[in-house]
């Protein structure tokens, strides 16, 4: 895998990738043309396990109609900011079963999802589901 990025103004680069996609980070206070990197990098963690939850419940023949993956973390206070806690929050959409969501995101936490596994390294992560045809919540720490 390659990767790269180019200056491109002010604090603003271009993020190539060897698949050649390319995405616009922007470091200045405001972010206005893109995220900043430790953003890029929660959204990252995001989509490898949205990839993983939604591979998963497929194949278990799960009826997902939706799912959306946010994010919070928490960064140290001083350099280098990494993040020292993060929580995932699950919406997922369809009839799936509690057990298939949660059998799912773990199988994504502790084994498939590769951003997951670095980042664990230095952060807590934590996650909680919500199932968005249902009132309650289930909330999983693990």
């Amino acid at each position: 895998m390659i990767a790269e990025t180019v200056w491109t103004k002010e604090m603003e680069f271009e993020g190539r990738s060897e698949s050649g996609h390319s995405v616009i980070f922007d470091a200045g206070d405001r972010h206005a043309n893109g995220p900043s990197p430790m953003e890029a990098v929660l959204m990252a963690l995001c989509s490898c396990t949205s990839v993983d939850v939604v591979s998963i419940l497929k194949k278990k023949r799960e009826p997902l109609t939706g799912l959306t993956v946010s994010a919070t973390a928490e960064q140290s206070a001083a350099p280098p900011r990494v993040f020292t806690r993060i929580m995932l929050t699950y919406r997922i959409g369809g009839a799936v079963s509690k057990k298939a969501a949660e059998d799912a995101v773990e199988l994504s936490k502790n084994k498939y999802c590769s951003v997951s596994k670095m980042l664990e390294k230095a952060a807590q992560i934590d996650f909680r589901i919500e199932y968005a045809n249902d009132s309650s919540v289930d909330v999983s720490s693990k």
